[in-house]
This record gives C-alpha cells, structure tokens and sequence, in this order.
C-alpha cells in the first residue's frame, strides 16, 4: 500500500564544494503544491544521511514542508537522485575569478565580454565550465536594459566635481581589472579621498557605487575586529573596498586613547598579496590566506598619516567647498536622484570592453610612467607607477565616455598635480615629527634662569657634538608637562620618530656622556644618559 512520506518533493540539484575549507553541499529545489515558485537550498551530507536531519533541514528551508518517511526511505530516494550528480564549481567572493577568467555579478555573469544570465538553477554554464559564487551578502543590483540607461550624469558629475570626479571614477572603471593589471604590473595602488564635511565625498562615493549596482557607502575598520576585516576584505574581486571614517587617532592634546585602524595591515595588498592568515578547521595544519583581489579607497576628513611605504602606495585626492556654485550644487543634488536601474548598466558596458581596456594598460603603462617621471617634481618611480595607472584607466574609459579632449587634458593634469603632492608629502616629516620638533625646539631653547641662574645653554640636547641631537624622551615629556605643552603618547611618538627627516634619525638607544650633567657641577647623578640621536642637517 502506497502512503505519503512528504508533504514537498525535494529534488537534487547539483553538488557544490569549497576547496578551501573542504565544506560540500549539496543543492535542492523544494516544490510545493502551494507555491507557484520552488525553494532551494543547501543539504549537507550528514542532513541527507539521517530521516530526523533531513526533515529538520526540510522545514528550515520551505516553511511547512514535511518529511515524514524512514531513514531507509530517504537512502533509496538519494540513491536515486544522487547517481552521476552534476557538480559545480564555486567561489567564495564577487567579482573577477581569476581561475575561470569570469566575471561573477550576482544574477549575471561576463565572459570574454559576454554578458551571461545564470539558469533556472542558480549558475552560470560557460561552455564547459559550470560555477557559482557562494557569496550572498554582496547584492548587486545590474541593469541589463541598454535603453533604460541614462549617460546624462556624465556632465552632472562634470559639474559637480570636475577632474577630481573624473579621477575618482577611472579608479572605480580601473577597479575593475585590478586583478588583471596586478597580474601584469604587480600592483594597484590605493585611493584616498579626503575632504572637509560637506565637500561631496560621500555624495560621489554613493553615486559611484551606483553605476556598478551597489547601495552602499563603506565600512570604519576601526569599529571592526580583525576577522570582520579580513571577511570584507575577501568578500569581493575586482570591486573596490572603501574605508570611511578611519582617522580616529589618539588624540594629542589629552590622554584619551581612541581605537585607530593600522594602516600598515593594508601594505601586501597593494601587491594582491593575503592581508591576513587563518587557520582551517580541518583537523590539520591547513591554513586560508586567500589573495588580495579588490582596491583600496580611503575615504575621511583627515589625510591618512602612516609609513613611507604605506604613504607611496596612495594615491590622494583632496575635496573641498572652494569653486562650489549654484550650478555644481544643483548637480550634484541631481547625481542623487538617479534610480540604480538608470545606471548600473554601465557596470556591464566596461566590462564588455575588457581586452580593449587591458590592450591599453599594456600598451600605454611604461610611457606613461616614464613621460610623469620627466614631469618637475616627480621622481620616485611607485609614485609615478600608481599615477601612470590612473592616467592609463581614463585613456580606456575616455573611449566609453566620450570625453572632450579639454576634460581629458583636465583629468591629467589633476593626476600629475596628484603625483606632485605625493612626492612633497613624503619628503616631509610626519605631523607628529614636525610638532616633535617645534616642541623641543621651544623647550630646549628655555632660558636656565628658569630652574637656576640666567645660562643659555640647551636643556634637553644631551650631546657634545655639534651636530648631534641627543634627547631622553622621558625627560622630554617630563619638561614638557613642565611647560604645559601637550605631548602624543610616547608609544606613537616612536612610531614615527625614525622617520624624522629633517633631522635624520641615528639612533634610538645611545649611551651618551651627557653635556648637561657634566654642566650641573651639583648633580650627584651619573653623567651617562640613554638618547634618541637625531643628525642636525
């Protein structure tokens, strides 16, 4: 006699499996007499092995749907539909796969400049190829309507934003094949843009994010754990990663500490290596160090302050309210309002153009780095490198914009004075180290009169040689507390102290026979006192 063992009919789909973490499922499709449209989801091994698991996995899937049946029962079904099961392959982000050389979109896929919809089951059949992201907290909403798209925001964001808008958008257009350009040049630099509040920044970041799907801004790293970086930070390829409001430094005029994001973690990304390494919970000594596939845009109220190597690998930009009209306001307001579907195509129009757009970088990479080391005061070659790929990403998008040649003698020049900036912001001492200086030039400069006599003489410059600066740095905040100066935590000061450049680190740890004790006939104390030693330039 015949007797009902479920309420649905669960049917295998395919099997899928992360080769990282040696994770598999299996997909199902759940029909339902009720629903016009089937449920899908995953079963795992142990869920399709046990009548009580698959029935609990069943009913958190489709809600209502019943399996009544034995575990027996269950086997004979799976024997059936599990036999010579198709498998798809599958990543882990969205984006560029590198592998599969494929662009994963959500709902679309690119190919060799082919736009694919993925099928009734949830992937994309590329000839042979048969692959899906797992990736599901990315949503990108992509237009597929060429008629639906409106290229009337090229002159608002014109008008808003002139070159600089242009630069900010052939970083998000060279985004695109960060993965490609990496493999052939070994990097891609980062983006900062910096602004005073209501110069547009967070305007022109939404809008950008627009034209590729995306409702969204960025994320503060320095509200995040290491781990929620290191997940954000692989959830996507070939798409930029954007850092807001990540300048909370300690402040320098109190004691009050404030969670600050290192920027030195960012430093292996610029070449696409991990950022982060993490253990798998195999059983072995498996790790997951997964490659840096995406770009880096900063964006805050303060420039970033970090290493030389850190500082060389951005790319800054810098917005303000200055040259804002009534006509760049009402633009930019206008910018707002585009509808996502009016504009996300374009998404899908550059990435029809990838072997153009790579033809070009290879073409045009070298002379453009050569021709912006001959401009005047641009001489590092990393500097002119990450330059060189910003100037080359809008010579490939100057042919799918259609820009004048007037914007684009604009947008290069906002790129070689980028590289100027750069190249003067490196050769300065960091804030921290200027203000260092400026301090101890005030304190060390101090009349004697002050503690005893009326003397001349330094206060806080140890050393006997001319042109040396030896300074103890706990006597230094000692004399500065003093003299009410205020004075960043000595943790940070030394940080950055051997950078100092004006006056050239030497050492961190001297022993030297010091000029001021040796002065002070009435110290009982040792005239040997440990110093940081600076070079007098």
């Amino acid at each position: 006699m015949l007797q009902p063992i479920a309420n649905c009919l669960p049917k295998a789909l395919y099997y899928q499996r992360n080769e990282v973490t040696q994770e598999a499922w299996y997909y199902f499709s759940i029909a339902q007499p009720h629903k016009s449209l089937p449920v899908k989801g995953n079963f795992t091994a142990g869920h399709l092995t046990s009548a009580s698991e698959f029935k609990k996995q069943l009913l958190h899937l489709a809600p209502g749907a019943l399996y009544s049946g034995s575990s027996a029962q269950l086997e004979r079904m799976m024997q059936r539909q599990l036999d010579n099961i198709k498998e798809v392959q599958t990543v882990d982000f969205v984006g560029y796969s590198a592998q599969h050389k494929t662009y994963l979109l959500g709902d679309y896929a690119v190919h060799d400049g082919a736009v694919l919809e993925a099928n009734e089951e949830d992937y994309f059949e590329i000839g042979k190829l048969s692959i899906k992201s797992l990736q599901r907290s990315i949503h990108l909403h992509i237009s597929r309507d060429a008629e639906a798209q409106d290229r009337s925001w090229q002159q608002h964001l014109w008008s808003a934003f002139g070159a600089p808008g242009y630069v900010a958008l052939s970083y998000w257009f060279a985004s695109l094949f960060a993965e490609q350009i990496r493999a052939e040049q070994m990097s891609f630099p980062f983006l900062e843009i910096v602004g005073e509040p209501g110069s547009g920044k967070t305007t022109l970041i939404q809008f950008l994010w627009k034209l590729f799907g995306r409702d969204y801004e960025g994320f503060d790293p320095s509200k995040s754990t290491a781990a929620g970086r290191m997940r954000t930070f692989t959830q996507v390829s070939n798409l930029p990663i954007v850092l807001i409001e990540s300048d909370r430094e300690t402040k320098t005029g109190n004691s009050a500490h404030v969670k600050s994001f290192d920027w030195d973690e960012l430093k292996d990304a610029y070449n696409g290596r991990n950022v982060r390494t993490t253990g798998v919970r195999t059983g072995g000594n498996e790790t997951y160090d997964p490659p840096f596939r995406a770009s880096i845009v900063i964006s805050q109220n303060n420039p970033v302050q970090a290493s030389q190597a850190i500082m060389e690998r951005i790319c800054h930009m810098t917005f303000t309210t200055h040259g804002h009209t009534p006509a760049s306001f009402e633009s930019a307001k206008k910018l707002e309002t585009y509808e996502m579907e009016q504009l996300s195509g374009f998404l899908l129009a550059c990435l029809r153009q990838e072997s153009q757009v790579l033809d070009t970088f290879k073409a045009e990479a070298d002379k453009t780095i050569a021709w912006l080391l001959q401009q005047d005061g641009i001489h590092k070659p990393r500097i002119a490198k990450n330059h060189a790929q910003l100037l080359v990403a809008v010579m490939a998008m100057s042919r799918l914009m259609r820009m004048s040649d007037g914007q684009f003698d604009a947008v290069r020049s906002c790129i070689v004075a980028m590289a100027q900036e750069r190249q003067r912001s490196i050769s300065a001492d960091h804030p921290l180290v200027q203000e260092f200086w400026e301090m101890f030039d005030f304190l060390d400069s101090l009349p004697t009169e002050a503690v005893r006599g009326t003397l001349h003489v330094p206060r806080l410059n140890h050393s006997r040689d001319k042109q040396l600066i030896a300074v103890n740095l706990n006597e230094f905040v000692e004399q500065a507390s003093v003299h009410r100066q205020q004075v960043p935590p000595l943790a940070e000061l030394k940080k950055v102290l051997r950078t100092s450049k004006a006056r050239r680190f030497v050492d961190s740890s001297r022993v030297i026979n010091s000029a001021i004790k040796t002065r002070n006939a009435d110290d009982d104390q040792g005239k040997a006192v440990r110093c940081w030693v600076f070079e007098l330039a």
